[in-house]
């Protein structure tokens, strides 16, 4: 099984500067690409502090400058938000200037916040059809002379510039949940990015059914697929409870940008009470320390376990937790000194 980080910079307050939060993200990309980590993977957001990323290439061509092997990878695009032409291109020139690093991750997007400010009237459906549209195109733009008549795009016979350093162009990797984009993603030749959130092993399997079915269903082909979870690796008991604590207050602040409900000012969303935190059952810290991959080095080793023997290829190593950067090292360093060596 490889391994990668997934990690963005987050504010939590305005007292954080946003240099120190670059600072913090290359020393993290730099352990992962000292201790064998395949890949990094930061994704896309726009005018939320909550994460940080409004140009995911910008950042892995920053980063690419501090690390000397680890793959570049975005986790993810938001589709929609990018004409064909440009995401190839921008992609391709990431390519050029990493060396050959870049692999591209691509989704609809999420958050409807963004969507009113970016494109005002798209919904999760538009979106998801303007994707379908947008990633079958990038393949035949960097192989050159693609014209387009399509529902979202019309274009005459285009050549990404520049070619990107890899054959074929960087791997596609396709976000996906329900059957019908495992589907897509399978039959065009991508690979599979899956996240549960915070659902469990039940959905972790799910997942992963819909995968090996969307295989069976196109002639055995069979991409890679990746895990995305959050992840701790405490030092003992107490430590984790702690994080499971904080991944609490992660999720219910993730599902308050989700239901685009509360007012946002400078991109920090209004603060939640701690009563409206403990009423959240569904976030509750037991639940996620049942439900995530989390606990000592052993327990994590055991969990991981679990979703290699059910198939998956890489598993993605979800920081962003709202903790303070040296646990945010902490966990990471176990997780690369004590966890990924039982997988050698």
């Amino acid at each position: 099984m490889d391994f990668s980080l997934f990690a963005h910079m987050e504010r939590l307050g305005p007292e954080q500067d946003h240099a120190s939060l670059r600072r913090e993200l290359i020393s993290l990309a730099q352990m992962a690409d000292e201790g064998g980590m395949r890949a990094l993977w930061t994704g896309e957001h726009h005018g939320m502090e909550f994460t940080i990323a409004p140009n995911p290439f910008i950042s892995l061509v920053d980063i690419a400058h501090q690390t000397k092997k680890i793959r570049l990878g975005t986790g993810t695009v938001i589709a929609p938000f990018w004409h064909p032409i440009r995401l190839a291109g921008e992609a391709a020139a990431a390519d050029l200037v990493t060396g050959g690093r870049i692999e591209l991750g691509i989704a609809r997007g999420a958050y409807s916040y963004e969507y009113e400010r970016m494109m005002p009237g798209l919904d999760a459906w538009e979106a998801g059809q303007r994707m379908r549209e947008t990633a079958p195109l990038l393949r035949r733009l960097w192989q050159g002379d693609c014209a387009h008549e399509g529902e979202f795009y019309q274009f005459p016979a285009t050549t990404a510039s520049p070619s990107p350093v890899q054959e074929g162009g960087p791997p596609i990797w396709l976000a996906a949940r329900d059957p019908n984009s495992h589907a897509f993603g399978i039959e065009n030749g991508f690979n599979i990015q899956v996240t549960p959130l915070w659902q469990g092993m039940a959905e972790i399997e799910s997942l992963m059914a819909r995968f090996e079915e969307a295989c069976a269903a196109h002639e055995g082909k069979r991409p890679k697929i990746m895990l995305l979870h959050h992840t701790y690796v405490g030092s003992d008991a107490e430590d984790v409870d702690r994080a499971a604590r904080d991944l609490s207050r992660f999720y219910c602040y993730f599902g308050a940008w989700f239901q685009n409900k509360r007012p946002v000012r400078k991109g920090l969303i209004e603060a939640l009470s701690e009563e409206e935190m403990a009423g959240n059952a569904l976030m509750a810290p037991e639940n996620l320390r049942r439900d995530l991959t989390m606990g000592t080095a052993q327990e994590v080793i055991d969990q991981i376990k679990r979703y290699e023997d059910l198939g998956y290829d890489e598993y993605a190593f979800w920081i962003d937790s709202g903790m303070d950067f040296e646990r945010k090292r902490a966990s990471l360093a176990r997780f690369i000194d004590d966890v990924m060596p039982a997988f050698a």
